[in-house]
């Protein structure tokens, strides 16, 4: 199962992201890119040493900042496998120096 099937499965579903910073985001889930960039709805943020909270309508989520999420069970189950891609042979095709006559 890759990450973003996961993420493209979750939108419309709760879902807690940490930061590598230590802040959490309780949240729905409304997109996501093939950077793994979240767009969360109805965001609990919680500090780092859990004694703050801001309730935030939306916010915007960079992919690198990502530590880890946790996705309902249910989401899960609605994962679709995507097609793994055929490699492609490429030894012999004129590709690099080729061999030297010596």
């Amino acid at each position: 199962m890759l990450p973003l099937s996961l993420l493209r499965a979750g939108k419309d579903n709760p879902m807690l992201v940490e930061l590598k910073n230590g802040e959490t985001y309780n949240g729905i889930l409304i997109n996501c890119d093939i950077w793994m960039n979240l767009s969360l709805r109805d965001v609990v943020c919680t500090s780092r040493d859990g004694d703050k909270f801001w309730k935030i309508p939306e916010c915007y989520i960079r992919g690198n900042n990502i530590k880890y999420l946790r996705v309902p069970d249910e989401v899960i189950d609605k994962v679709v496998e995507e097609p793994k891609k055929e490699r492609k042979d490429f030894a012999g095709r004129g590709r690099g120096r080729g061999q030297l006559d010596g």
